[in-house]
């Protein structure tokens, strides 16, 4: 019996220090940013303005605003959790490629943006940004998309605006869902401070909506991303399956391709 409760005792603890570690750490689990430094300049095949905004707080939030000479549109792209501009500025392209304007902004702490990060700053900045766009675009000409972890950040804006369309590349139906997909056995719903309730912002968005999610996505489940169409409550939606598509090839599919194809026109 005395080995059972060391046992018990021994569990226990590794729990405790797994909720403490998941409450405290979280930030570094969910953005794996790389920084750039303030002179880096960045190269890409097309022309570009780089583009520095200031928040309230003086911070600079840094962008990279690829421009067509004749567009069909602006693209206002939110990327995922990883990485910077040099490396997000060439995944973005495949829209400039289909004859459209593209910003792409780097969140706090990612390349050379500065500032601390929090949920609440992620939207302020986000609005920032479409605030900024607005005085060089007709609303009807902008589109929302976000890709993992900017879908959340994508989808909230999109409910406070009117904007022409929503794609959303591999979303999750709140960031919740992700992190009790990854951890059952943890109290993640009273541990995390990033929730990101997509199902709750696509609640308010009424422009058309397009979600394309992989069927082997290892990262944000298939289910979590239909579960958040199935929540849509207009009838202007779409959901492309791609099967066999993972989280972060999805561009690889002719499916992709073709839908993507379709949403652009």
């Amino acid at each position: 019996m005395q080995k059972f409760k060391r046992i018990g005792g021994v569990l226990l603890l590794i729990y405790a220090f797994t909720v403490i570690m998941i409450h405290f750490l979280q930030e570094k689990m969910i953005f794996l940013p790389t920084k750039l430094p303030i002179n880096h300049e960045y190269s890409f095949v097309h022309d570009f303005e780089e583009v520095n905004l200031s928040t309230e707080e003086g911070y600079s939030l840094n962008a990279i605003h690829f421009k067509k000479v004749s567009p069909k549109g602006l693209i206002l792209y939110f990327h995922g959790n990883a990485g910077d501009l040099s490396r997000w500025g060439d995944i973005a392209t495949f829209f400039v490629d289909r004859g459209y304007d593209v910003l792409v902004m780097d969140y706090r702490t990612f390349g050379k943006s500065t500032g601390e990060l929090s949920e609440q700053a992620l939207h302020e900045d986000a609005q920032l940004f479409y605030d900024y766009v607005l005085k060089q675009y007709e609303e009807e000409q902008i589109s929302l998309y976000g890709r993992s972890l900017g879908t959340g950040i994508a989808t909230k804006l999109a409910s406070g605006n009117k904007p022409n369309k929503l794609i959303l590349e591999t979303p999750y139906y709140s960031l919740l869902d992700v992190a009790h997909d990854r951890f059952p056995f943890l109290p993640v719903k009273w541990l995390m401070k990033y929730k990101l309730p997509s199902n709750e912002y696509i609640q308010e968005v009424t422009c058309p909506i397009s979600i394309f999610h992989g069927t082997d996505d290892k990262v944000v489940s298939y289910d979590s991303g239909k579960r958040l169409f199935e929540s849509i409550p207009t009838k202007k939606k779409t959901l492309y399956t791609i099967d066999g598509g993972n989280h972060n090839n999805l561009v690889q599919f002719n499916d992709y391709l073709t839908g993507m194809e379709e949403v652009l026109r």
